[in-house]
């Protein structure tokens, strides 16, 4: 993985396929490469660096081409050098493809192509697909069997592009398990394994599915599964503009994407937020209001950040419901041997739709028979398509590899479940009331702390050489605490735990010394005054407490060495604002350490392998 641009129409194809690369490298990569028809043969350029560097190469040649592919990678198979790098050709060199995902029985299949006298120059599993499919070809003659053949005996997972010199007028593109999105313009076409590539150029679009290909020429498409059933494409309108994938102004997508919470958190209840009745429309979810009356537990499961969202939901749900809720790794979810019925319901939370992980657990649970909803921020995604029913976070794209806005609208509709599943059950419209009214107050709570930014860029600074940093929260802001360790580790590369404040003696304690910082998240609820103990035990061993806690609160000011005050909500909602200064100190610990936000390193935005 991570990311696939290719192009056929009547435009000069190497712009167009630099763009999208561009547009595409907040995914995190490691190396870039593009392929083109040139002459009699393909024109294969491909760099373990940036697409910068990769243009620069590029420069003064004429390739007039109008068609052609291209692909930023993510290391799997192989470790981040030129020869690793996409396109990977077959024997002949006639014959390229970009690859994201894994072929799990790619060795299997590599000793038999070197028994029948092929030879390999890279260590991915990507060049012996390509291989693969250039033998089939050599005995079919056929570009689409041998592609269509050859995907049908690798395992694993793939979202591809294949071009071949001896058809510069076809490309064929497959998908299993790694997204690939279609752009239908007026005589071409645009594929990408994300809709960022695409949506400078139209807004049309249509998703493969599992085990389907596209075989795509100037005057048309043909859609396919690799079985050779004909299918046909459901065309869909991209729900956002050029204008939302650009840094309007600021100086990384992170920071925009920080501050546009008060918009988006607003988006995410819009409509649906009935604040005078005490009562919530989910349209999403009507279809399944049924099954939900009667559901006997919710799991929820998700990766990184939305696993954090989860635990917070978690809360929520069983407060407001009074409804068991268990929280799940979905990595972990398959492999346990999950214990479900007919009456659960698993909800599956994902920005992208297209978490390799968590699509596995959607799999697993509607194989055992449980009801299956999505959180999902990307319409159309994978997860959107193959779950029963579910809510769309209205996000907007979400570049910044390290999650934030996304997080707080998981928070959003997280809340608006409990709300809507508390009414179904003993929830008072007067309770629901005071939550719903104070919810449409947060996104100006959340200006409020966003203004602060220069005081918390100043506590980042006195802390930006630190080498470790504990997060502790109490209650449902445990998770919040794991959540700012996880940002500090993304995009700082600090080594940050989170922990519930009442664990801190059980273990970490050791730790803390005058080079410790201490994050505690202190809101006054019903837990204050033993978060108030744990900041105590802390100043006793003479490490660093920056708190968040409550304007105005002067017990906190007394104990800490600093504070970064929030406005006053209701208990149950602290999560949606103390997240706010954690996600701000990481970002300016990371400037201070001259760390790349945006595209931290080893990571990608979305992961799509196991």
């Amino acid at each position: 993985m991570c990311g696939i641009v290719g192009y056929i129409g009547h435009r000069t194809a190497l712009p167009l396929l630099l763009n999208g690369l561009k547009r595409l490298e907040y995914r995190g990569y490691d190396s870039a490469g593009i392929a083109l028809p040139h002459g009699e043969g393909l024109y294969i350029v491909k760099h373990a660096g940036t697409v910068a560097q990769l243009e620069s190469m590029l420069n003064g040649l004429d390739l007039p081409a109008t068609v052609g592919i291209g692909h930023t990678r993510w290391a799997t198979h192989g470790e981040p050098i030129d020869r690793n790098a996409h396109p990977h050709t077959d024997a002949s060199g006639r014959l390229a493809i970009v690859h994201n995902g894994i072929i799990e029985n790619y060795a299997t299949l590599k000793a038999k192509l070197q028994e029948d006298g092929y030879a390999f120059r890279s260590d991915t599993d990507t060049e012996v697909l390509a291989v693969f499919i250039g033998a089939l070809y050599e005995q079919y003659g056929d570009i689409e069997l041998a592609v269509r053949t050859a995907l049908s005996e690798v395992q694993g997972t793939f979202g591809l592009v294949v071009l071949s010199a001896d058809h510069p007028d076809i490309l064929i593109a497959a998908r299993r398990g790694s997204p690939i999105v279609i752009g239908v313009g007026n005589g071409e076409y645009i594929v990408a394994s994300d809709a960022t590539a695409i949506v400078e150029y139209t807004r049309s679009v249509f998703y493969l599915t599992d085990d389907e290909l596209a075989i795509l020429t100037r005057s048309g498409c043909q859609t396919k599964t690799i079985d050779d059933i004909p299918t046909s494409a459901e065309l869909l309108e991209l729900e956002f503009d050029l204008e939302r994938i650009e840094k309007g102004g600021y100086p990384h997508f992170m920071l925009k994407e920080i501050h546009e919470q008060p918009e988006t958190f607003r988006d995410a209840c819009r409509g649906r937020l009935l604040a005078h009745e005490g009562n919530i429309k989910l349209g999403g979810l009507r279809s399944v209001e049924q099954t939900l009356r009667r559901a006997n537990r919710l799991i929820l499961t998700g990766c990184g950040t939305s696993w954090h969202a989860a635990l917070v939901g978690e809360y929520w749900i069983e407060e407001l419901a009074r409804l068991p809720v268990e929280v799940e790794y979905a990595s972990e979810f398959r492999y346990r041997n999950p214990v479900l019925s007919p009456d659960d319901v698993v909800v599956a939370i994902s920005q992208s739709g297209e978490t390799a992980d968590t699509l596995a657990a959607v799999r697993e649970a509607q194989m055992r028979g449980a009801t299956v909803l999505g959180i999902v921020n990307v319409v159309g995604s994978s997860i959107a398509r193959e779950t029963h029913a579910g809510v769309y976070i209205h996000a907007g794209p979400e570049i910044g590899v390290a999650s934030t806005k996304a997080f707080t609208s998981q928070l959003a509709i997280l809340m608006l479940l409990a709300l809507y599943l508390g009414r179904m059950r003993h929830l008072s419209a007067t309770q629901a009331q005071e939550i719903a009214a104070e919810m449409l107050r947060l996104p100006d709570k959340i200006q409020t702390i966003l203004s602060r930014g220069d005081f918390i860029q100043d506590i980042a600074r006195s802390y930006a050489h630190a080498t470790n940093f504990l997060y502790l929260g109490r209650g449902v802001n445990f998770p919040i605490a794991l959540e700012g360790a996880l940002k500090m580790k993304e995009i700082s590369y600090i080594h940050a735990e989170g922990y519930p404040a009442a664990e801190m003696k059980h273990g970490p304690i050791a730790l803390i010394d005058e080079n410790m910082p201490a994050v505690v998240i202190a809101p006054r609820d019903e837990l204050y005054e033993k978060v108030l103990a744990n900041i105590e035990e802390i100043r006793a061993r003479r490490g660093k407490v920056i708190a968040i806690a409550d304007e105005n609160d002067p017990d906190i000011a007394a104990v800490a060495n600093h504070v970064i005050p929030i406005p006053r909500t209701l208990p149950l909602l602290t999560p949606v604002l103390t997240v706010i200064p954690l996600q701000l100190l990481a970002y300016y610990t990371a400037i201070e350490r001259g760390c790349n936000v945006d595209m931290p390193r080893n990571l990608a935005k979305s992961v799509t392998v196991e």
